[in-house]
């Protein structure tokens, strides 16, 4: 089993040198020659130095970052600030004429502003690799930068974040007219000199600009935040103050104009009037800044999937639940397989895990039928670019499926998997009523062993790969993804905590087999509507900045079946389009169970990685004992917390330290021995700054091949790992004694002690300071079934309802847990929300009552006053 190790070009690292007695301080050039902003590597000029963009902090920027800065952005170095200086061969901008001193590189040369690439084949070795910059070498055998298109790569003035900004400058390359004159001017020049003619000059120029749009393309941010307008969102935001206003005087009246002849009833409609402003004030203050974000797919294949190239998009392992089969359709369960097969990504990235939690044979046998369809229909996906790829929702669509299908054969092909499809079908539906008559002696499997799960509650671990391994391709002989049926092990008297343990189980075994460093958790019910899904969600995990700080990326729940009125509300509306993008704006939207894509260190419960921070700007101005009592005391405080990070960050940066640790040794670790007899070595080693074998057989139970998994942050396994020894480690790592003494469940993990174990997942990683994204396409994402009637939907609800009571009463609670974290204030007035709502219906029934009590009795809870005694209370 070959490893899957995604490029590690996100790691960049900023060294600044500062002046100390200069008031001018002089060139300081960093030493890091990686663009600070798209991470590429800066490049030398034609002095053979390296390129400086600005010539006063010494910021590392590569030439096509700083021409489009000069521009499309503000001109300006994102770290001090300090207009940019023009430098030879870049095109002027404007203002440029405004300061004498702007060429730093020597006089006018408006020639070399536009050198073509003339002599590019004849230099391969300036080209062998497509991250580096374009060296084009002119007539008189000098070197010069390859010029970009201003339409490059942007970037925010906020040092170190390029990710927020809203991009203006993306625009078709021929739409510039200033541009196109100058180009044409260039030509004449040229072809006076007698240096081209003009059909090579015309050939060249359309080359070389188009594979300069294409690269500076790739070189943009992957997506863009976009804050909701000022005029729409300023308007309810006054209303809200207002509001708190009104409610502030209605509260100050209410207080303090008792109804002495119905105190008791007063006192009730009191309390239960305070308690819905507080619940209004935490339902509308964590809507302060809702924003949208907009992701560019077209960008993440330019970065990722150049042609000629290894595909570097990062593997991701797909979770699929699932309890009890007759209560879970088989059918749809298999949909959702189904539509995670065909999903659009490079199938050796992409990894199937179903979890049985009842161990059922049913799920075992629909998933070997599902194995079997998915040959003939995932090829038919990808060949027609079918949407969704769920075959039960995609036949019963009422649209004209042949739009947009010119190809005669789509047709005859659409016909024949249609009727495949039926007849896989009718032998699902013949499991199904197989199941329903359970024999006596249990049940048989095709070689005439018993079933090990006949006995739900008391069964071994199951571990069954059906595709994926060799032999398993499609009718046109391509490989399909990986899918596994995982059903863990269950023996009485453990605590088997019910969904949030089976989750942990399909976390350890996925970093066993296949160790993707994202994960995507489903519900069997809800099927992949956008084949694209994943990319979506790549797009910000996978960026430079803002990749390495997100612990998931969270998509809105959608539903088929769902009446025009919607009786039972199962849109949630409010929720998933109006907070959610609230919480969008503060820290991230909560877990909300299904449709997320994880980070897997982030489940780990590592801290995320510290950013780097500019440090403060010193004077001389003040004396030193001034400089004593208030900067020291600074890096004093500095210095005290980094030294007390807790128990998350300690062990995270242990961890980092030790992330290579499979290739410290003299020779490969391949198997299990080596790999335990590898940590033991490595201990020895540097016993004083690392944690040892025992610290991680603590954390994360007794499994050496599964914490060398957690060592590897870009995912992966050591090459010849042996398939067959994994696949027993998988089964320990399963067992029902395995968490014993661990920390799964309670740092890491999905975490236990609530019946909506997705809330506190979520909340436990906001206190680390993990941020989250709301990803929403314009296709939704993801579909699932929503409840029929209302039964279920009240269940569901009171499900809820238990669950954030639950937490209330531990110590998790939003209200006590957490403080002096990394929780923002109204993060913790949206958690705080969402599990103090169920009290709500309390004082709602004393203040329903109140009403018939008054007319019964006769007494009022609001007393008669006049206007005069009104305005002196006010």
């Amino acid at each position: 089993m070959n490893g899957l190790v995604a490029d590690s070009h996100r790691r960049n690292e900023l060294h600044v040198m500062h002046g100390v007695d200069e008031p001018h301080p002089p060139i300081r050039r960093s030493v890091s020659k990686t663009c600070r902003v798209c991470s590429d590597e800066i490049g030398i000029k034609e002095n053979g130095e390296l390129f400086m963009a600005c010539y006063e902090c010494g910021f590392p920027v590569c030439r096509p970052c700083y021409e489009y800065e000069r521009s499309e952005g503000n001109q300006c170095c994102p770290q001090c600030n300090t207009r940019y200086k023009r430098h030879k061969g870049c095109p002027r901008v404007h203002g440029d004429e405004e300061d004498n001193g702007n060429d730093k590189d020597g006089d006018d040369d408006f020639d070399d502003e536009f050198q073509i690439n003339k002599n590019h084949h004849q230099y391969p070795e300036q080209t062998n690799n497509t991250n580096h910059h374009d060296i084009n070498r002119s007539e008189n055998g000098d070197y010069h930068p390859q010029q970009w298109h201003p339409n490059g790569p942007a970037f925010s003035s906020i040092a170190g974040s390029i990710a927020g900004k809203d991009f203006e400058g993306e625009k078709d390359i021929y739409n510039n007219v200033e541009w196109k004159e100058r180009v044409e001017k260039w030509k004449a020049k040229q072809e006076k000199k007698g240096l081209v003619n003009k059909e090579d000059a015309e050939g060249n120029d359309q080359g070389d600009e188009d594979d300069d749009f294409l690269m500076a393309e790739a070189r943009q941010p992957l997506w863009r935040k976009i804050p909701i307008p000022s005029s729409r969102i300023n308007p309810y935001r006054i209303v809200i103050v207002l509001r708190l206003i009104v409610l502030c005087f209605f509260l100050r009246f209410r207080i303090l104009t008792p109804a002495k002849d119905a105190y008791p009833l007063w006192l009730i409609s009191v309390i239960c009037e305070i308690w819905f402003a507080l619940s209004w004030i935490l339902d509308q203050f964590p809507k302060w800044f809702p924003i949208n974000r907009e992701t560019y797919l077209d960008r993440l294949s330019l970065r990722f999937e150049r042609e000629g190239e290894p595909n570097k998009l990062s593997p991701v392992d797909v979770f699929v639940s699932s309890v009890d089969p007759l209560k879970e359709p088989p059918i749809i369960t298999a949909n959702t397989v189904l539509s995670i097969l065909a999903v659009d990504y490079p199938v050796e990235k992409v990894s199937c895990y179903v979890s049985d939690d009842g161990a059922s044979m049913l799920l075992f046998d629909t998933l070997s039928e599902t194995a079997e369809f998915a040959r003939r229909w995932v090829p038919f996906c990808k060949k027609y670019a079918i949407e969704p790829r769920a075959p039960e929702y995609y036949f019963s669509q009422k649209i004209d499926y042949l739009k947009d299908k010119v190809e005669p054969s789509f047709v005859k092909e659409r016909r024949a998997i249609k009727r495949e499809y039926e007849e896989f079908k009718v032998r699902i539906n013949a499991l199904v009523s197989k199941a329903l008559k359970k024999p006596e002696e249990g049940w048989v499997m095709q070689d005439g062993t018993p079933w090990p799960g006949n006995n739900t509650r008391d069964h071994p671990g199951m571990i069954q790969v059906y595709l994926g391994s060799e032999g398993a391709l499609d009718v046109e002989g391509k490989e399909l993804p990986r899918l596994v049926y995982v059903s863990r092990e269950k023996r009485p008297g453990y605590q088997h905590h019910k969904k949030a343990g089976a989750m942990n189980a399909l976390v350890r075994v996925s970093a066993v087999l296949t160790n993707a460093p994202f994960l995507l958790n489903l519900d069997c019910d809800h099927y992949i509507n956008n084949s694209k899904a994943m990319r979506e969600a790549m797009c910000f995990l996978m960026d430079p900045q803002l990749g390495k700080k997100l612990c998931y990326v969270q998509f809105p729940q959608r539903f088929d079946g769902i009446d025009r009125h919607d009786r039972y509300a199962n849109r949630n509306v409010v929720f998933f389009d109006i907070n959610m993008r609230g919480l969008d704006g503060i820290q991230g939207p909560v877990y909300v169970g299904t449709g997320c894509v994880f980070n897997r260190q982030a489940l780990y419960g590592y801290d995320p990685p510290v950013s780097e921070k500019r440090p403060k700007m010193t004077c001389d101005c003040w004396p030193s004992w001034w400089c004593c009592c208030c900067g020291g005391s600074r890096k004093s405080k500095s210095k005290s917390k980094k030294g007390s990070k807790g128990v998350f960050g300690g062990f995270y940066n242990k961890k980092k330290k030790m992330k290579n640790y499979p290739k410290k040794g003299s020779s490969p670790v391949f198997d299990l021995e080596e790999i335990e007899e590898g940590l033991e070595g490595y201990e020895e080693l540097e016993k004083s700054s690392l944690m040892s074998q025992k610290n991680f057989e603590k954390r994360f139970g007794q499994s050496p091949v599964f914490i060398t998994s957690t060592l590897m942050e870009e995912g992966g396994h050591p090459h010849g790992t042996n398939s067959t020894a994994l696949i027993k480690e998988a089964i320990h790592v399963i067992s029902c004694g395995y968490e014993e003494k661990t920390e799964w469940g309670k740092e890491i993990g999905w975490i236990y002690g609530s019946i909506t174990e997705d809330i506190l997942t979520g909340f436990k990683m906001h206190c680390r300071g993990w941020k989250s994204v709301y990803c929403m396409p314009k296709r939704p994402a993801f579909k699932g079934s929503a409840p029929i009637n209302l039964s279920d939907r009240l269940h569901q609800v009171l499900r809820w309802a238990l669950g954030s009571v639950e937490i209330f009463l531990s110590r998790h609670c939003p209200l006590w847990y957490g403080y002096g974290g990394k929780l923002k204030w109204l993060e913790r007035l949206a958690y705080t929300n969402t599990i103090v709502y169920p009290f709500t219906s309390i004082p709602l029934l004393f203040y329903c009552t109140i009403p018939a009590v008054c007319l019964l009795t006769g007494k009022f809870i609001i007393p008669t006053v006049s206007i005069s005694i009104i305005f002196n209370i006010l």
